[in-house]
């Protein structure tokens, strides 16, 4: 069986943001990443950082591990990074995860595309805006939404200047068929503990939803906070 890089495994927890907000899931978090936002929160998974912590798993080994920190406590996994769409490898765990009828989510910019992808039930597609001062292949962005375009698919666009909003509205035109998500930014990521995180999100997520609530623009779209770091900060492993 092909080898997986992964970073973390944990949970159960629950899953913070797109369409799946507020479920209950585990996380199994892989390294590597074709992008260097620069406001990354996993930032460990591509810099060097965490390297000595990568453990190279096949799928069995992961399902192992899963249960023995989950066991019966779950039944959704939610495949992080990092961007693991870059991994062919993962096709082995999402069978392995069609054997034992548990459910899978995914998140990625949708810079590359593995068939494997088709069988996530919960595929997040989030094009990265200006704020990241990385730039989408829009092209391949349009090659990946086509290959990967039914039930299972959803649109997220991170929040942080006014640059970033309009080019959320630009994805969400580009794809108006598709259901939509803004997610305000987190920009307070010094430590894993930040004082008065939580009203700080919350004022700048108010802001978001005020924005939203005045434009004719954006009626078909959801606004999401990110829940986790509204419970936890920015603690790792949860």
């Amino acid at each position: 069986m092909a080898k997986i890089p992964v970073l973390e495994i944990f949970g159960p927890t629950i899953q913070g943001e797109g369409s799946v907000i507020g479920r209950k899931t585990m996380f199994v978090r892989t390294a590597g990443c074709d992008y260097r936002c620069s406001w990354c929160d996993s930032s460990f998974t591509w810099d060097g950082s965490a390297k000595e912590d990568i453990r190279m798993m096949t799928a069995a080994e992961i399902y192992e591990e899963l249960y023995a920190i989950g066991g019966e406590l779950f039944n959704h996994v939610t495949i992080s990074g990092g961007n693991p769409a870059l991994i062919k490898g993962i096709q082995d765990l999402v069978d392995l995860f069609d054997s034992k009828n548990i459910q899978s989510a995914l998140e990625t910019q949708g810079s590359k595309f593995q068939p494997w992808m088709l069988q996530i039930d919960d595929l997040t597609i989030s094009p990265k805006p200006p704020s990241s001062l990385m730039k989408p292949n829009l092209p391949i962005l349009d090659n990946v939404i086509e290959q990967c375009h039914d039930e299972a698919l959803s649109l997220k666009v991170v929040i942080f200047t006014d640059e970033d909003y309009d080019f959320a509205k630009m994805i969400h035109h580009r794809y108006p068929n598709i259901p939509f998500y803004l997610q305000v930014g987190n920009p307070y990521l010094d430590g894993e503990q930040v004082a008065d995180h939580t009203s700080k999100l919350l004022s700048l997520y108010e802001s978001l939803v005020n924005r939203v609530m005045g434009s004719a623009d954006m009626n078909n779209v959801y606004v999401l906070p990110q829940l986790h770091t509204l419970l936890w900060s920015n603690k790792k492993g949860v």
